[in-house]
């Protein structure tokens, strides 16, 4: 019948957002078209002017008129948002409403005269909490049954009083459809809040992703252009000596640091689609790459490792050897790889420079890299100096991943 209030694209859409797609899904469902229901109210208006007699310029046929009048601004109103009016407002004209439409029917002598208490009395149960719309229905049916049992009116003598007490009915209608309009908002509230959670989500791991990418570029260029750096730097230091063997020596090792670089560089674009990498063949390549053999020592049975785990460790070892090429040019270096029941450790361990540390400034991202790397897998990082033993006055980092 219409009970209840249609909701507009522009409140729906600032009471829960955009909707990405104005044509389905539920939010279109909590749309109802406005023309229908201005459509059924006019009607409903039109119906009463048609029928219900006598209606004239005085007298009780003007008394009509005035009634009819006020019915038709009472069911008007029902179009109005809740936003616009408070909530006494609502149980004041609604009430007034229900009294006019009761006085219709006592005035009047025949025609649909009920119709406007039947409407009324709907968007009653729609519009108002359980206590008040029950109230207001009962008032509805204990006026309009008492025009009729009283024979307040003309022309109530071949109508039953109970079709009076009928008039508070429809206010259950009026609540079914309250009680299904808020479900529907429910239903997308959740969906959007779901929405939202999702969008969060898809933002966090875009994120994310953009720091492992910053981290894996920063690992490869820091450890191909330091090393490139050093030798380029010790071949300009040779051409002053004129020892023209040595600075192609230098020339030679700073080319092979660039083909070894685009190696690496292929591992990391490998990395970034999660390829599967072997851990000991690309450490193993990784450390010769970096001017040392047979530095690494494996203890425990090998095993396979998840791609995220392997390609972790690899760049925690290049930024360790990048780290010791840097600042400690000369010193031995040693890893160790060490596969436990349930964890996995790698130690990466340099001894003091035996050459001039050159200076430079490097990113200060380093370590941090490595840190938030074992962080990402709930392992942990160790970096301080080597106090005692061969390579005290050295440097150690070692990274203990679990699994």
């Amino acid at each position: 019948m219409g009970y209840g209030r249609d909701v507009s694209a522009s409140e729906s859409v600032a009471a829960h957002g955009p909707a990405p797609d104005k044509g389905s899904g539920p939010r279109a469902a909590l749309r109802q078209d406005p023309r229908t229901h201005a459509a059924i109210t006019l009607a409903v208006i039109a119906i009463g002017f048609a029928t219900v007699r006598p209606l004239g310029v005085e007298g009780r046929g003007l008394a009509v008129l005035a009634l009819l009048v006020v019915n038709s601004v009472a069911l008007m109103a029902r179009h109005l948002s809740d936003s616009r009016l408070p909530p006494r407002v609502d149980v004041v004209w609604l009430t007034a409403g229900i009294v006019a439409a009761a006085a219709l029917v006592g005035v009047s002598r025949s025609g649909s005269s009920y119709i406007f208490a039947y409407f009324l009395t709907g968007h009653v149960g729609y519009r108002l909490p359980l206590k008040q719309a029950l109230s207001l229905a009962a008032l509805s049916s204990l006026l309009c049954g008492a025009v009729v049992y009283f024979h307040l009116g003309p022309g109530h003598e071949q109508v039953t009083w109970v079709v009076g007490l009928t008039t508070g009915v429809p206010v259950v209608a009026g609540m079914l459809s309250r009680s299904r309009q808020r479900a529907v908002e429910a239903m997308i509230e959740s969906a959007e809040s779901a929405e939202r959670a999702a969008r969060a989500e898809a933002q966090a791991a875009v994120l994310t992703e953009r720091s492992r990418i910053a981290r894996d570029v920063h690992d490869v260029l820091a450890h191909s252009l330091a090393g490139i750096n050093m030798q380029l730097e010790l071949a300009d230091a040779l051409i002053d000596t004129g020892d023209l063997d040595k600075v192609r020596e230098a020339n030679n090792k700073a080319h092979g640091m660039v083909r070894e670089s685009l190696k690496q560089a292929q591992w990391t674009v490998h990395a970034l689609r999660e390829d599967a990498l072997p851990l000991l063949e690309s450490l193993t390549a990784m450390i010769e790459s970096s001017g040392h053999r047979d530095v690494l020592t494996v203890t425990g049975t090998a095993r396979d490792l998840p791609a995220q785990v392997t390609q972790n460790l690899l760049r925690i070892c290049q930024e360790a050897l990048t780290n010791a090429a840097r600042h400690a040019p000369g010193g031995d270096v040693r890893v160790e790889l060490t596969y436990d029941p349930r964890s996995t450790t790698l130690r990466v361990r340099n001894g003091p420079a035996t050459r001039e540390v050159t200076a430079g400034v490097g990113s200060g991202m380093g370590l941090i890299g490595m840190r938030e790397r074992a962080a990402l897998l709930g392992g942990t990082i160790t970096a301080g100096p080597v106090t005692e033993g061969p390579d005290a006055g050295g440097w150690q980092v070692e990274a203990v991943i679990p699994g």
